[in-house]
Order: C-alpha cells, then structure tokens, then sequence
C-alpha cells in the first residue's frame, strides 16, 4: 500500500512536470519558428526594397516617352526581353544592377499595367501594379514576392512601373525543413523529458519517502521502547495474580518492579514530548543568563559517584573566569548531562572521562571526551537519530532508549550551537558543543574580553 501511494505520487509528479516542460517546449518551438519566418520575411523586403530602389533610381534619369523604353535603358539591363520581340528570357541567372542574382525577376508596365519587358523568370499569370506589396502564385502553385514602384520620366510625368520580385522556393524550402526539424525533434525533446522527468520525480519524492521510512522507523521504535516497561508491569502483575497468598516483602519487591518500570516509562515519555514541543518551538522561552562553569561543577560532582560505580575516573578543567551563555539553564543542564552519562556508558573499567571549558571566536567551547570504545564514520552519521544504539542490547541494559544524544543536539540547536563529534574506534569519542557568549547582566574578567578581542 505504501509503495502505491508514492508510486502514484511519483507518476503523477512525472506526468505533471512532462506536460508542464514540453508546453513550454511546444510554445517555445513555435515562438521560434514564428520568428524566425518573420525575420527571413524581414530580410526579403529588405532585399527586394534594396535592388527595386537602384533600379528605379538608375532608370527615372533615362526615361524619356511614357511606355516606351528607351536604348539606354536597354543597355543598362542588357538581358531584358522586350515583350514585342517575344524572347525567351534566361531564368537561370541574370543581372539585376550589376549584381548576379538568381530567383529575381523585373517586369516593366505601363501604367495601365501592360507589360512591356521582362528580366528573368516572371509569374506565370496575370500581376497587377498595385497594392505596392504583393504575394502572387502562379498556376504551378509557386510563391512569388515581389514590389511595384511608380517610375516618372526626365519631365516629371508618369512613365509606368517597376516590379522587382523574387522566387519565394527557398523560403518555402527553409521554413519546411525549419518545420520538419521541430516536428521531429520536439517529440523527441518530450520523449526524452519524460524520461527526465520520471528521475527528477524519484529525487524529488526522496525526501518525502524517507521521512515517511522515519516516522515509520520512528513510530516501530517508540512502539518497542513503550512496550518493554508495559510487558515488565503486565508480566509482574500476572504473576503476582496466580498467587494465593503474597507476603509484605513479596508485595513490596513487586511494587517496586512496577515503580521502576513506571519511572523508566514516564521518562520516555517525558522525552518524546520535550522532542515535540523543541521540534515545533512550543517550548516556552527562557531567556536567563547561564553560567557554564557552574553548571559543568555541578554535574562532575554529581555524576563523580556513577563514574566510582563502574572504575572510571572523572576529571574536568573547568576555569575559574565565568562563561555564560543566555539561554535555558534546565535544559543546558540536561544536555551536559546526557553527553556525560553518555560517555561514562560507553566507557570500559578503568578507563576515564574529561570534561572542558574554553572559549574561542566568541563561543563557549564544551568538550566532553571519553576513552571509550569510540563510534564508527558510518555510525557517527546516525548517532544523533532518535532511538539509535550503537549497540542496543548494551544500551538497554544500562537503561538507555536512544534519545539522550538526540535531545542533546536538539538543545544544542535552540540554543543557537551545535554538537560536533570526533571519534575512532577503540580510542574513544570526543563531543564538542559550541554555544554563542552572552555579556549582558553578568560579570566578564577582563582577561576574558582581551581574550576574545581581535589581535588586528
């Protein structure tokens, strides 16, 4: 069922963002293809304007009789074709003011609009002289483009027209292949978008799925942890039941399995909230000053007995110049105090934890560094999970759930630091916590402020 939902999710999200990108895609070819037929055509009236105005302006100065042409003009255009002398014009290649050009032609008229001569491959079909802009197609269904310009002899008066225009094949042409070209290629682009699309849809729902696998993960696991002191209440409790008689010791030996088993549930309880409530910032906000030094002291002396318990030496160096930070002085407490305990956990006999104070870059430096049995890189990037053991068996032995480092690193963070770790296995791990100084409302040596002043 769950792998149905993101596979639907993910469909859909491929289906979405291959519409989406071949629209754009779509439009964006047409766009093109529309600009680029609108500059050829730009580029065509250009040229057409160009070789129309030599002509004109070459031929007015030599034209003497309206609808007659003159010799000299004849001369200027040596391959025009009088239409009296019912040539065969060249329609391969011609000159059109000095200039070879091929698809062009030039067709003179009276202004009645009866031809009088023509240079290369004219229309076959009837060209009026106006509108001045023409598309004509002739009876094999080519496109012509051509302009008429009224031309005026040595007196001023109106001669006839000029029409100069131009075989619109290669046009065609062009545009087809441009059009061929997109109609290939786009289905391909799309063809290829959504296959895109179908892996940007995985790594888009990554991580969805994997916080989905997390509070799947974290739900089994909060499950299992809640489970255990129950099981423990339920299975005392039944046994005491099949009992007919129970004495004041026996009663009072099964209270106290319920009480610690009670304890162990509450605090797990109490644990998960505190993790919701910082998750979701619903905390209320303490705002006090928090001396450091105090709090280290305070929690070596106290934990010095666990340490006694299991052969481990204790040791701190802590300076006597206070270090404050502002923030929650409970919860700075608890977060010292999982890192500790932690490391006392984890260390075997004989072995020792150190706890450090220093300060550098206008940051309280916490080291707590034990000689443990040190945490892999594979684990030290899952240390800080919720419920994660490096050794689970060892952990619930000792009464560890797995959320002491998560809630550390999540006070660390709403106090505006971090939590680093340095570890090697066998050598053991080294915490460091980095919480931003606070100045205000407390007293700062001044061997401290000259400490944290830049040198330059």
């Amino acid at each position: 069922m769950r792998e149905k939902v993101f596979l639907t999710a993910r469909s859909r999200l491929a289906i979405w963002y291959a519409g989406v990108m071949g629209g754009i895609l779509c439009l964006s070819g047409i766009g093109s293809y529309q600009v680029m037929a609108h500059a050829h055509w730009q580029s065509l009236d250009r040229e057409l304007t160009s070789v129309a105005g030599t002509l004109h302006d070459t031929l007015e100065p030599i034209l003497e009789t309206p609808g007659q042409i003159s010799p000299i003009a004849i001369k200027i255009l040596p391959n025009l074709c009088l239409v009296r002398d019912r040539c065969q014009p060249n329609p391969e290649r011609h000159i059109l003011g000095g200039v070879h050009q091929d698809g062009y032609y030039i067709r003179l008229s009276t202004l009645a609009g009866e031809p009088l001569a023509t240079l290369g491959k004219t229309p076959n079909t009837n060209i009026s002289v106006l509108p001045i802009w023409q598309d004509v197609i002739d009876q094999k269904g080519d496109r012509y483009h051509q302009v008429s310009l009224l031309l005026k002899n040595t007196q001023g008066q109106g001669w006839g027209y000029i029409q100069v225009g131009r075989s619109l094949n290669d046009y065609d042409r062009h545009l087809g292949e441009s059009k061929l070209a997109l109609l290939i290629g786009v289905p391909i682009a799309i063809f290829l978008i959504s296959i895109a699309s179908w892996w940007l849809s995985a790594k888009a729902m990554q991580p969805a799925y994997k916080s989905y696998q997390q509070i799947q993960q974290f739900t089994a696991d909060a499950a299992h942890e809640l489970r255990t002191p129950l099981a423990a209440i339920q299975a005392t409790t039944e046994s005491v039941l099949r009992q007919n008689t129970l004495s004041e010791t026996e009663a009072r030996d099964t209270l106290k399995t319920i009480e610690r088993q009670n304890h162990r549930l509450s605090q797990l309880v109490v644990d998960l909230l505190l993790l919701s409530r910082m998750d979701l910032h619903i905390l209320p906000a303490i705002e006090q000053p928090c001396c450091l030094n105090d709090i280290l002291n305070d929690l070596v002396e106290e934990l010095s007995f666990l340490a006694l318990s299991q052969a481990i030496a204790l040791k701190s160096d802590i300076p006597n110049t206070p270090l404050k930070v502002t923030g929650n002085e409970e919860q700075l407490y608890r977060l010292f105090a999982n890192l500790i305990a932690n490391g006392i956990r984890y260390t075997p006999k004989g072995g020792e934890v150190k706890v450090t104070l220093s300060h550098k870059d206008r940051h309280a430096i916490i080291e707590i560094q034990d000689t443990g049995i040190g945490i892999t890189q594979t684990e030290q990037e899952k240390i800080f999970e919720r419920f994660y053991r490096i050794h689970s068996d060892r952990s619930r032995a000792t009464g560890g759930s797995g959320l002491g480092l998560a809630i550390a690193q999540a006070i660390a963070l709403s106090h505006r630091g971090d939590i680093l770790l340095k570890s090697e296995v066998d050598k053991g791990s080294n915490f460091i916590v980095r919480l931003p100084l606070s100045y205000s409302n407390c007293q700062v040596s001044w061997d401290l402020l000259l400490g944290l002043l830049p040198l330059n």
